[in-house]
């Protein structure tokens, strides 16, 4: 009997220091004014919210807490009654608050991360607009005239939130928490039926799959963005008819575009190849060496499955014709060069620029200096 429960407890202690060495994040700070209330930490999931922990606040208004640390970037809030304090838990390992309880969800201070300095100034925005909205809707306009302002003010608010918090880093979590932030209920961003608002979308859900494809809200995030483009029949995807099935077995954006005799390819079906996906121009002073190197590894690797998918910005399609007639993949132009609307949709701000997908059509990699390519190839394959 002695035995057994000696065993017990050294399985238990074991256990204990398992849990203990799991990676974890901590949340702690002060909020004044608030003794004897409750202080609840709350995780903001796809399916809604989920409670964590919660403190009654003394005094001093101190607290901490501590969670397992997410896989990937995941959200998370503080809320003092009906009021909210975001964040977001990325690489860090301490997020640090302080707050008073007037003015709890906008008047804190908070530390840890640039993406939580980036999220309080957008809630500090989506309350500007929320209160200038408010007053409109009091103001006694006509009508019409109203409709016109709030328009207005929203067009301006999203203008400002796509240049500096969206495309400037949609790599950056406060970019998707842009992506999601309300006005009276609704979003401000739609990624169903605004085309222009899919663009924003699609650039996050590429650069969030390119650091976590794996994530859960990588891929809720790609299907949002595939059934947007659908539903919006962008120029470039005018004819594409999507299944059902397709949506939701692909983790990759398709890009529709000719090649030099007019056939159209579609990214979406070379699925079962691994595809270098590669936005150049044909015109710029790195083209060539770029396209020997390419020649090597394909010439290596497509007998093995590699496939490349080769996109020109270049204005000139007679130089374009010309340059890629001799390339043994699949080289296709965008006529819209600079005004690509598959540049926003894959988040590429140079060129050359180029992404790695898996044979289940998933994108796993975008490729920078610092890439070993043809390692990155041969893991795919």
């Amino acid at each position: 009997m002695k035995k057994n429960t000696y065993l017990f407890v050294a399985l238990l202690s074991a256990g204990l220091v398992a849990c203990n060495n799991e990676p974890s994040f901590n949340v702690e700070g002060t909020v004044a004014g608030a003794a004897d209330k409750m202080l609840y930490l709350e995780q903001t999931g796809l399916e809604g919210i989920v409670a964590l922990d919660s403190v009654k606040l003394g005094d001093g208004g101190s607290f901490h807490f501590s969670e397992a640390r997410p896989d990937a970037p995941d959200f998370y809030r503080l809320r003092l009654g009906n009021q909210v304090i975001n964040f977001v838990v990325d690489s860090t390992e301490t997020v640090k608050v302080n707050a008073d309880a007037n003015g709890f969800a906008t008047a804190y201070q908070v530390e840890g991360s640039e993406n939580n300095q980036k999220i309080k100034e957008l809630v500090l925005l989506q309350a500007d607009l929320q209160d200038k909205v408010n007053k409109l809707g009091r103001s006694g306009l006509p009508a019409g005239i109203a409709q016109d302002s709030l328009v207005s003010l929203v067009n301006a608010y999203k203008n400002n939130v796509k240049r500096n918090y969206i495309f400037a880093e949609p790599n950056k979590a406060y970019a998707y928490f842009a992506l999601f932030q309300e006005l009276n209920g609704y979003m401000i961003f739609d990624p169903l039926t605004n085309k222009e608002d899919v663009k924003c979308f699609a650039a996050v859900a590429t650069s969030l799959n390119n650091m976590y494809p794996h994530a859960d809200r990588s891929r809720n995030l790609y299907n949002m963005v595939i059934k947007g483009m659908k539903n919006t029949r962008t120029p470039q995807v005018q004819n594409v008819d999507i299944p059902v099935d397709k949506i939701k077995e692909t983790s990759i954006i398709d890009i529709e575009l000719k090649d030099l005799k007019g056939k159209i390819h579609h990214l979406t079906d070379l699925k079962g190849k691994v595809v270098l996906v590669d936005f150049t121009a044909y015109a710029s002073a790195v083209s060539g060496a770029r396209n020997l190197a390419l020649r090597e590894l394909y010439d290596k690797y497509a007998s093995q499955g590699l496939e490349i998918y080769q996109i020109s910005l270049d204005a000139d399609e007679h130089f374009w014709k010309t340059a890629a007639d001799n390339l043994p993949w699949i080289c296709v132009r965008d006529p819209q060069s600079t005004y690509s609307t598959y540049l926003s949709l894959y988040g590429v701000t140079q060129l050359p620029t180029a992404f790695l997908v898996n044979r289940n059509n998933e994108l796993t990699l975008r490729i920078d200096e610092k890439t070993n390519m043809e390692e990155a190839i041969k893991k795919l394959l």
